[in-house]
């Protein structure tokens, strides 16, 4: 490696470690969002399986909080983490693929930028952990193309495995890599080879837990997903008019020019190897493609688009260093990259200052307010106020969200329960019954007054109090706070979930 080239890696480890502090200094900021409120209770009781998603989310949660406690930092620390090893396998993955430092280092710090990195990373979710995943299959495909051994399929199916345990989204890893080695004709001799079947043999053992779970709970996630999400009902093509919007915010608007002109000159040019540029072009549009039908009968999530960046990321720095364009879009390219880290920078400053103050647009609500738990400190002090001053053994929430958010922020064991979906809450303890049979709290939205839960199933309902979150002077949520008394029958509502019935 010349002395240019190690100063250029040597800059980018600093770069990404820069970032790293700047999303941890963010991370003991801001409030937690509901959702992961919801998976760091996961983390408290690990299983196999979950209602909604695999368990990794809820093991890189407890990691973190092993080590920096039950705060936001802690249910954070280790996935902004996990941005490390991802930045090691896109930058080996960019090196072995299209060579060069240049190509590597700007790959990587193009990802690293990326509000599907940085606020993917921060805010803990089942794609953090996909997103690190999904680097790694790109990388360790990488190292079946350079180096003809068939041990590393073993890695790929490990990688594979691990995506799978974040997210079901994974299983079409394995139509990318089928549609690869059978679109380059140097590659077809795997397709008879045993190692990349022991590969799926690795990532299936890997996945295990999950099928495992599922059996013994009614196969009721993969059920949610495949009839929840994955099937068209009705056909709504308006959705598709979002993606590129959504896409465009998660990439910042140069990585997004930048990866999409790479896109092309992958697809359409000799810009590279055919294996290195059909490895890209598939582990990013088999994915994509499935998103497009998906967007026909409903949203689609800007943040599911996870998978995809690794090669989003290589293809915005083959766009930069690798393709000869004429001289107008030489131009764009180079502004793009000129100016990519200093915007992507910016806009996740913005994001994280708005998120928790709202004075960069006068205090006015945005996209934030709802799910970021701004105001949930004072509100639960509040609550626990009324707890305390009504004698209520435990509090009640009519969401998943609501409810997450109290067992965060209340005093460490407060009964906190969700009377409703109790699918959601199979792998944690019951309540006792001493709990629920005393005076209750009901934590709702205001505006709807006594509730068909609390009027069906107790016959003392009395409104105590009404509370607000603010974030700044802008009231968020007023809850009203209902003291419940002398259940008619069960508290807890065993219904089985829709996907059951």
């Amino acid at each position: 490696m010349s002395a240019n080239d190690a100063r250029l890696a040597r800059n980018t480890v600093l770069t990404v470690l820069a970032l790293v502090a700047l999303r941890l200094a963010a991370a003991g900021w801001t409030p937690l969002t509901f959702d992961e409120a919801y998976y760091w209770m996961w983390s408290k009781h690990l299983a196999g399986g979950y209602y909604d998603h695999p368990p990794a989310v809820a093991y890189v949660i407890r990691a973190g909080t092993m080590i920096a406690g039950d705060t936001e930092l802690g249910v954070r620390l280790a996935s902004i983490l996990l941005a490390l090893p991802m930045s090691f396998a896109v930058y080996r993955a960019a090196a072995i693929l299209f060579g060069g430092v240049r190509v590597a280092a700007t790959a990587t710090i193009l990802l690293n930028v990326t509000m599907m990195a940085a606020v993917g990373t921060m805010i803990v979710t089942p794609d953090a952990p996909l997103l690190v995943a999904s680097s790694f299959v790109l990388l360790f495909l990488a190292k079946v193309l350079e180096t003809g051994r068939g041990a590393w399929w073993l890695a790929v199916g490990a990688a594979v495995g691990i995506a799978l345990l974040s997210k079901y989204t994974a299983l079409f890893f394995g139509v990318a890599i089928l549609i690869w080695l059978v679109a380059v004709p140097k590659l077809r001799r795997w397709l008879i080879s045993p190692w990349p079947y022991l590969g799926g043999l690795v990532a299936l053992a890997v996945f295990a837990p999950v099928i495992l779970w599922n059996a013994d709970h009614q196969w009721v996630s993969f059920l949610k997903q495949m009839f929840g999400r994955a099937r068209i009902e009705n056909f709504r093509p308006a959705f598709i008019a979002e993606l590129i919007p959504t896409q465009i915010a998660f990439a910042t608007p140069l990585v997004f020019i930048l990866g999409a002109m790479g896109l092309h000159a992958l697809a359409w040019r000799t810009t590279g190897a055919f294996a290195a540029r059909m490895l890209v072009n598939t582990m990013f549009w088999t994915i994509v493609a499935y998103f497009v039908w998906h967007s026909l009968h409903a949203r689609v999530e800007a943040n599911w688009f996870a998978p995809v960046y690794p090669a989003l990321a290589i293809s915005a720095a083959v766009a930069a260093h690798l393709t000869r364009w004429d001289r107008q879009r030489q131009r764009l390219a180079d502004f793009c990259l000129r100016w990519a880290s200093p915007v992507g920078v910016a806009l996740f400053a913005f994001l994280i200052v708005q998120a928790n103050t709202g004075i960069l647009t006068g205090y006015r609500r945005d996209a934030t307010v709802r799910s970021v738990g701004v105001g949930w400190r004072e509100l639960a002090a509040a609550i626990e106020a009324v707890r305390l001053r009504t004698g209520a053994t435990c509090v009640l929430a009519p969401d998943y969200g609501t409810t997450s958010w109290l067992a965060f922020y209340l005093p460490k064991g407060t009964c906190v329960v969700q009377p409703t979906q109790r699918i959601r809450w199979v792998n944690m303890p019951e309540p006792s019954p001493a709990q629920l049979s005393g005076k209750l709290l009901f934590v709702g939205d205001a505006r709807q007054g006594a509730g068909s839960y609390q009027m069906e199933n107790f016959a003392g309902v009395e409104r105590v109090a009404e509370l607000t979150r603010k974030r700044g002077p802008l009231v968020i949520e007023t809850y009203g706070i209902d003291l419940l008394e002398s259940p008619k029958g069960s508290v807890l509502d065993r219904s089985p979930p829709p996907e059951l019935e």
